[in-house]
């Protein structure tokens, strides 16, 4: 791991700037980066919540926007779209955040939902049903469809004909659990229930969802002498009103309470989180003291239940079939660390089994195995998912100590240290934004070898398997590129068309354009390819104004099942090669490339345009002929 760049506010107002108490940030699928500070006035009297949004290519272009909120923000949270945003306070007070005109530099509040006076702990989109699974294994398979393969999921809640229906789930302090459903007309449907009968104290809870449509939440009070707590919630519309449905599941101890020499020794849970939005089966959890901190992994698994041989001589049907229940049991714990002040975790899809995970040593792909822990002397850990073992390690510039200095044995400096108090990881693992305790935000590099020597040809398929995967998902690849050398951009632009150009004709008009847009971005990492770049971005061009000019065409019949007139052109352009017009039009239907006059006259700039590029593309193709070198 090493720094990539660190984001500071200007100096003259640095001072009216601080840290707001819990700090939350979010990281996009557009790569856009959503955090949090506060902006005292002059009086300093009263508190500003601000909410900053940056993108991660230029992180020196920051939109801050006043959030409204009266209290403290206390969850943030991007959709699957990374279009939309929810943030929540610490008085109950919800709201979503739109793009006005797909600009990222401007937001609107749009709707929103309130359970006063209640502070948020957690805070979720309801789940759209969309999975995809990674299959490191297949990497050099030719379809795309069995590297990246859709796993059955279904969506929280459907509308008519099995549309997900969108929405939001929140958890506030004193255990109450509200949903919000956003209707197609705009209405916004919101119920409150309790998560079981005897309210308590939530101090911290995590969101997950389940293969079935079911949500899970996990909570705590915050003391490491209470059971984690975990409960089954069920969302539906019942005459035009939503309706929650709790089921308490199986709790556990955090297995340092149970220990002997360590019972009284870590009093507070300090973080509580699935290990994956879709993988409610797995959890997270550190308990700390004042200086240290110790992380447990915990998965839930069925068990047979031991039947008395009494009961199994009465009824042999039970003695056949053994009970079975669901019991959490402890994978891995880590030894004693210093106190851990964030935690991060992968949203990469990898499989967690032992064979995905044997796989994914074998191939020695490691983006999305690693979770990142962030300590309170400033050093932020790589560690295992599940055994949590060290895979890499970023010492601060106010830790720089050798790598296997004992961390009981290190000096405490005087005064606080400035540590990361929130951070999340980009969507392919491979970077890592934290926000400090200044308010100051720092981008890491995370190697994709984690250390590891590989060659260059394995470094190359790893990169260009990850290239792929935000090809077919959408997402934007920005990480990818901080790890892409000079030397490596010729051959990941032509293996990436190569992988192209076997997908079938229907995915191929589908990725067109991220695939131009992609290698674009390539071509900017080498002075050897950055010439080639102007003609992608005109080729994107081209391609939106060829969409636009498509669109405005209509079939003559509108229950024509034939092709649209705009699909007939062009088939027919590339098969005749006259350069007559009248001959082309004679195959078309000059009805249906008639328009009305106040169209053609709102298109006459862009149709001038056109012409101009073409003759200026036509005028400069002799002088693209390369002369032939003698001998």
């Amino acid at each position: 791991m090493d720094l990539a760049y660190v984001c500071e506010w200007e100096k003259k107002p640095k001072s009216n700037h601080c840290p707001s108490i819990p700090l939350v940030c979010a990281w996009s699928c557009r790569n856009l980066i959503a955090f949090t500070t506060d902006l005292r006035n002059e009086e300093e009297k009263d508190l500003t919540h601000m909410v900053h949004i940056i993108d991660t290519e230029h992180p020196w272009d920051v939109y801050s926007v006043n959030s409204g909120h009266t209290e403290v923000i206390t969850c943030l949270e991007w959709d699957q779209s990374g279009s939309r945003l929810l943030s929540a306070d610490a008085d109950g007070h919800i709201k979503c955040w739109s793009m006005t005109d797909h600009l990222a530099n401007s937001w609107e509040n749009t709707v929103g939902s309130v359970v006063e006076g209640d502070p948020v702990v957690a805070l979720s989109w309801l789940h759209n049903g969309v999975k995809l699974a990674l299959h490191v294994e297949k990497s050099g398979a030719s379809n795309f469809g069995e590297k990246f393969s859709r796993v059955k999921f279904s969506p929280s809640l459907t509308l008519f004909g099995g549309k997900p229906m969108e929405g939001w789930i929140a958890v506030t302090i004193s255990g109450l659990v509200t949903v919000s459903l956003l209707k197609p007309n705009g209405q916004v449907l919101t119920a409150t229930e309790s998560l079981c009968r005897l309210r308590c104290r939530v101090a911290l809870a995590d969101v997950a969802f389940t293969g079935g449509g079911n949500i899970v939440v996990a909570t705590s009070d915050g003391s490491s002498t209470s059971p984690v707590q975990f409960y089954k919630v069920c969302v539906s519309v019942v005459n035009e009103k939503c309706k929650i449905d709790t089921e308490i599941l199986p709790s556990l101890f955090m297995r340092c309470t149970t220990d002997p020499a360590r019972k009284d020794k870590y009093p507070a849970i300090t973080h509580l989180k699935f290990l994956a939005r879709d993988m409610s089966e797995q959890v997270l959890l550190c308990a700390s003291n004042q200086n240290n901190s110790i992380v447990e992994c915990w998965s839930l698994r069925k068990e047979g239940l031991p039947v008395n041989n009494i009961f199994q001589q009465i009824s042999p049907v039970v003695g056949d079939k053994q009970p079975m229940i669901l019991k959490w049991r402890i994978l891995s714990a880590t030894n004693d660390l210093d106190r851990v002040s964030a935690v991060a975790l992968p949203k990469l899809p990898i499989s967690l089994t032992n064979t995905d995970l044997k796989v994914a040593n074998d191939t020695k792909f490691f983006p999305g195995l690693g979770l990142a822990l962030a300590f309170h002397d400033g050093s932020v850990h790589i560690v295992h998912r599940l055994s949590l073992q060290m895979m890499a390690v970023f010492y601060g510039s106010s830790s720089q100590r050798p790598v296997d200095e004992p961390a009981l044995k290190r000096p405490r400096t005087a005064g606080p240290l400035v540590h990361f108090k929130a951070m999340q990881l980009s969507w392919t693992s491979l970077a890592l934004a934290g926000v400090d305790s200044h308010g100051k935000l720092s981008m890491l590099r995370i190697s994709p070898s984690m250390g590891h020597v590989l060659d260059m040809n394995m470094s190359l398929r790893h990169l260009l398997f990850l290239l792929e995967y935000c090809m077919v998902t959408g997402y934007d690849w920005w990480d990818i590129l901080l790890h892409v050398q000079p030397s490596m951009v010729q051959n990941l632009v032509e293996k990436l068309h190569e992988e192209y150009m076997r997908q079938n004709a229907a995915l191929q008009q589908v990725l067109s354009t991220r695939i131009v847009a992609m290698k674009a971005s390539l071509c900017k990492l080498s002075s050897s390819t950055i010439a080639r770049v102007c003609d992608y971005h005109a080729k994107l061009f081209l391609i939106a104004i060829s969409c636009t000019l498509k669109s405005l065409l209509r079939p003559h019949f509108l229950n024509t099942p034939d092709k649209s007139p705009g699909d007939r052109l062009t088939e027919i352009c590339s098969k005749i090669t006259d350069v007559d017009i009248d001959k082309v039009m004679i195959n078309l239907k000059t009805e249906e490339f008639v328009l009305e006059m106040t169209t053609l006259q709102s298109l006459q700039q862009l149709i001038q345009w056109v012409g101009d590029f073409v003759l200026y593309l036509l005028a400069s193709l002799p002088n693209q002929v390369r002369p032939e070198v003698p001998g």
